[in-house]
């Protein structure tokens, strides 16, 4: 059966914000560690890009470079990132809330005063769009399911002539794990839908995904692994291994529903 439902997470799926990310992070970093200097350090951007992957919610950016400036191998980052958090956090004497106001608030600004200039640093990957709005035009329901703010979502798909209702956009602000997110769409389509609704959902975390598997309720649930998102060779190679787990290419994304299954 093809969705009736498609649910998608965005950083990674639908777009590529990685100039957007650094730069962010950088202001972010500035704002709360109050560095000697503006200016990044040379190369600092080319090791940050590789880590992106162990990044679940945007707070973690300027924590990652806190990380890479206090002598921590990119390695050990991309290793043991989960415990690496409260370690850092602590060495900071820091709280995940006052770098998320930052990033925030850096990002608030920004669009304030250049909403133009920060909006071009996101790309939307290649064929995503035309895609989901043919996936709209065949009555499919689209829903974006993401740890980003739904403000920020809004806007860049706004410019990118993509409407979406503001309830189909479930960003942080939401503050539930994305599991259950899930759990309340297929209640909601259960409820307003004689048929047996058919859910899809499409993130480039494994770890997401996992969590997604391991609620009973939802262990049937269609899970794909987008490959040309924020995730390494070794989780890539997970959801190859994984019979309940589909790796899902760029290619298959562009193609019908049937496709994303072989």
């Amino acid at each position: 059966m093809p969705p009736t439902l498609l649910a998608l997470d965005f950083d990674g799926v639908l777009c590529d914000g990685l100039l957007e990310y650094f730069q962010t992070a950088w202001k972010a970093y500035c704002e709360v560690f109050q560095p000697t200097s503006p200016v990044s350090p040379n190369g600092l951007a080319e090791r940050f890009y590789p880590l992106r992957p162990v990044v679940e919610t945007g707070w973690e950016m300027p924590l990652v470079l806190y990380g890479l400036l206090t002598g921590v191998a990119e390695e050990d980052i991309l290793d043991h990132w989960p415990t690496l958090v409260p370690q850092l956090l602590a060495q900071a004497g820091l709280a995940s809330a006052q770098l998320g106001a930052a990033v925030d608030g850096v990002r608030d600004q920004w669009m304030a005063a250049d909403l133009k200039g920060w909006l071009g640093l996101h790309r939307f990957y290649p064929g995503v769009l035309p895609r989901l709005q043919q996936a709209q035009a065949e009555g499919v329901e689209l829903v974006i399911i993401s740890t980003k703010e739904g403000r920020f979502i809004q806007q860049l798909l706004a410019q990118q002539g993509l409407e979406l209702a503001a309830d189909r956009i479930l960003g942080k602000e939401i503050k539930q794990p994305k599991y259950e997110t899930l759990r309340q769409l297929i209640l909601l389509a259960g409820q307003t839908s004689h048929a047996t609704p058919e859910i899809w959902f499409v993130e480039d975390r494994i770890k997401a995904l996992q969590t997604v598997q391991a609620q009973p309720d939802l262990a049937t649930l269609p899970l794909f692994l987008a490959d040309w998102g924020y995730n390494t060779a070794a989780d890539r190679a997970i959801a190859q291994a994984d019979d309940h787990l589909r790796l899902l290419s760029l290619a298959q994304f562009a193609q019908p529903f049937d496709h994303w299954l072989t």
